[in-house]
């Protein structure tokens, strides 16, 4: 089904309801992404921001009810099919998952880690290395190429936190979303995910974060 949406919006999300059978986890969320922006979701843990960035690329367990429009490209994404939503997920809308340690796959390298969706794109083995390289000097890890065979228990926090963001980024996706990017990360650490989200947002991508810190927000302020 193809719905009509402002040709300045990049993404609109109306009336957004999840539920349980028995429970209301997010009532009536509405928010407008225009292309280039920076957005903030704030609220406490517990109020519904990761469900419903899931929500939005079908990630739901089957047991929540999920209600209302997410309209990219004409399209409601709360209405697609799996098969339709993986040609969304990673290109057209990424994700930054609230925990890396336990979102990394304990049993692959990083090499395979980011450059997997790469491969299955059919780029060759050298062009993905060179991609995946790239993208972890992109994000700050030091001496890339030592990292590739590493996994992510032999990584610092901040170093999972960076190849969690360069997965996200590695099919070039128009829309990143951060889940409580500084969640377990010290004030350094912090500093520097929120500067390279930056700076990933100043190349144009349009980035959603979502936090209850509000040290972020102050720093992060486009639009709340």
């Amino acid at each position: 089904m193809h719905l009509t949406q402002d040709v300045n919006k990049l993404l609109d999300v109306r009336g957004l309801n999840i539920q349980t059978h028995s429970q209301t986890l997010v009532h009536n969320l509405s928010f407008e992404l225009k292309e280039g922006q920076t957005l903030a979701i704030v609220g406490e843990s517990g109020s519904g921001k990761s469900i419903s960035s899931l929500a939005l690329l079908g990630l739901l367990p089957s047991n929540l009810q999920v209600s209302g429009q997410a309209i990219l490209q004409q399209q409601n994404l709360l209405q697609l099919a799996p098969a339709q939503l993986r040609f969304i997920r990673g290109q057209k809308i990424a994700m930054i998952f609230q925990e890396p340690m336990t979102a990394l796959n304990p049993l692959h390298r990083v090499e395979k880690l980011i450059g997997e969706s790469l491969r299955l794109q059919g780029l060759s083995k050298s062009k993905t290395r060179e991609r995946v390289l790239a993208l972890l000097q992109d994000v700050g890890i030091p001496q890339p190429k030592d990292k590739l065979r590493r996994y992510p228990h032999e990584l610092s926090g901040g170093q999972r936190q960076r190849v969690m963001i360069a997965m996200a980024l590695a099919q070039d996706p128009e829309i990143l979303i951060a889940d409580e990017p500084t969640g377990n990360l010290d004030p350094k650490n912090s500093l520097e995910v929120m500067q390279i989200l930056e700076q990933i947002n100043q190349r144009g991508i349009t980035v959603i974060v979502s936090t209850h810190d509000y040290t972020l927000v102050d720093r992060f302020r486009k639009r709340v």
